[in-house]
């Protein structure tokens, strides 16, 4: 569905965090070992949401997770999650009553019987204010407008700044 030829932006304003993690299967006669880790990701992306949709009510803490979205390639899924800084990412990987910490503990068992079976991957990039940028034109809601709203570009510096600019 094209939403129009009127440029468009993201409407987060501040620092941002980006989280990439992504699954991919070694060993696809080992489905015992990586149908688990495939599917521990939904319940963490669900209790992320969960506990967003809760704060935005006023009945819950603030996690930091603003939204995410999932892509499917030849190297496995990837979820690509936009958070309002690195820290939240951490607090919340780290804490002991949620999803993450026994969804990590059950994988490093699992993989333990056959090491290499599955891989996880992931990588955290703090994005200062000013730096990040996007454009939207024709498009739906997609990354980080999903995750934070629209807003028209027309009038706004919405450029990344570059070193010496």
């Amino acid at each position: 569905m094209a939403t129009g030829f009127q440029p468009r932006t993201h409407a987060h304003e501040g620092d941002i965090a980006v989280f990439l993690i992504g699954l991919r299967i070694n060993q696809v006669w080992r489905p015992d070992l990586w149908l688990p880790a495939l599917r521990a990701m939904g319940p963490m992306v669900a209790e992320l949401h969960s506990a967003r949709a809760a704060a935005a009510r006023g009945a819950g803490e603030d996690l930091g997770f603003l939204g995410h979205r999932t892509l499917v390639g030849a190297g496995g899924p990837t979820i690509v999650q936009y958070w309002r800084s690195a820290e939240h990412i951490h607090a919340w990987a780290g804490h002991g009553d949620r999803a993450h910490r026994p969804a990590v503990k059950a994988f490093y068992e699992r993989g333990r019987r056959a090491a290499g079976a599955v891989g996880i991957w992931h990588e955290t990039y703090a994005v200062p204010a000013g730096g990040h940028e996007s454009l939207y034109l024709a498009m739906p809601p997609i990354g980080l407008a999903a995750a934070t709203g629209v807003s028209p570009l027309q009038g706004r510096r919405r450029r990344a700044a570059l070193p010496g600019s």
